[in-house]
């Protein structure tokens, strides 16, 4: 599968077809770990108001809190947002005053344990645990543990550097999933390592909002930074929905642009009754 930077693609033509729109987070809606910027606040909440969203992201509910949710404007459809942390593996809707917990696939307390033992062991055996780190090397995401060789909250510079080939990501991934064959351990970010029960990523996410919202899979557009085969955004793309690339923020900034003058002229589809 080809998937195409939202620059090449015929906007009119997706916006026509698209039900709901799906983002990334990290280096999409907005740097890593870092909350969206001004500009970007005031699209993406007035997207909401205009076709229903979903926002999938390896990280944890509070990362996306504290990136996306705590800065939405007070324009923002928070009824109109599908939020799903961790790859989808929770899934959280605005009810009530508050974002409510539809759904978790959460790891038990020995099994965390044993992961996180297992990270360490193999991340000091490989040389990847790094002496300097910015925040914590191994968080429990409830549904998924993940490690991040530079910790949660290292500059996205940095984290670009130290793994360019990927290749110390996946020799750490190999050993930790010969612990667990039941698990499935994958690369995640540009410097982490995620571990999760088996079938829990993003074609799992839009496969469920399909099911859930009674859409078709392919009627779902989902834009990301990681388009490329064994990236973490292409697997909603393998699953069927409509794959956008951006490059950045700064690039997403301009998607959503032309998205916002694009779905105005589609009063007609789905997505906007």
């Amino acid at each position: 599968m080809v998937v195409q930077s939202w620059t090449e693609l015929d906007l009119d033509e997706l916006c026509g077809k698209a039900c709901l729109f799906g983002f990334d987070l990290d280096n999409t809606l907005a740097s890593s770990k870092q909350p969206m910027k001004p500009a970007m606040i005031e699209r993406f909440s007035e997207l909401t108001t205009r076709i229903p969203v979903a926002l999938i992201s390896g990280g944890s509910m509070a990362v996306v809190t504290m990136q996306v949710l705590d800065v939405l404007n007070d324009h923002a459809a928070r009824g109109n947002l599908h939020v799903m942390p961790t790859s989808g593996s929770r899934y959280y809707r605005w009810q009530h005053g508050q974002w409510t917990l539809i759904y978790a696939h959460d790891l038990d307390k020995p099994t965390v344990e044993a992961i996180e033992s297992s990270l360490e062991r193999h991340a000091k055996a490989l040389g990847l645990w790094e002496p300097q780190v910015w925040g914590p090397r191994i968080e429990n995401r409830g549904s998924q543990i993940t490690f991040s060789a530079l910790g949660q909250y290292a500059p996205v510079a940095v984290k670009q550097h130290w793994d360019p080939d990927d290749s110390k990501k996946h020799a750490l991934a190999a050993r930790v999933s010969q612990d667990f064959p039941d698990l499935r351990v994958r690369t995640g970010g540009y410097s982490s390592v995620d571990v999760s029960k088996h079938g829990i990523d993003k074609a799992y996410a839009v496969r469920k909002l399909a099911e859930l919202l009674g859409l078709s899979i392919e009627s779902i557009a989902f834009v990301g930074d990681r388009m490329t085969p064994g990236g973490n955004d292409y697997p909603a793309v393998e699953a069927g929905a409509m794959g956008i690339k951006v490059n950045d923020p700064a690039d997403a900034l301009g998607l959503m642009d032309a998205l916002l003058q694009r779905i105005a002229k589609h009063p007609d589809s789905l997505a906007n009754q």
